[in-house]
């Protein structure tokens, strides 16, 4: 996924950061949930979204239940960017 076609928020660039910095989970389902410090997120539309556009993922496939979240390439370029700018 190229990570195109999601807005990407204040809200959204915290939970990326959230998920950089290894403080986030998620649920390995198709419409993953995203626990950050072991709560669930208090938006789960724009989870949804950012997993769905390809800007984070499970790190363990094929795994039940909550498993840690990892950016994928247009996760960490999509920080980068802000970061650069």
């Amino acid at each position: 996924m190229s990570g195109s076609g999601v807005e990407l928020t204040h809200r959204a660039m915290a939970m990326l950061k959230a998920v950089a910095a290894g403080r986030a989970q998620m649920s390995c389902s198709c419409e993953p949930d995203l626990f950050i410090d072991g709560f669930a997120c208090c938006d789960q539309m724009t989870a949804h979204a950012l997993a769905r556009g390809g800007y984070l993922r499970p790190a363990v496939e094929a795994a039940a239940g909550r498993v840690p979240a990892e950016l994928t390439e247009a996760g960490r370029a999509a920080l980068e960017i802000t970061v650069a700018a």
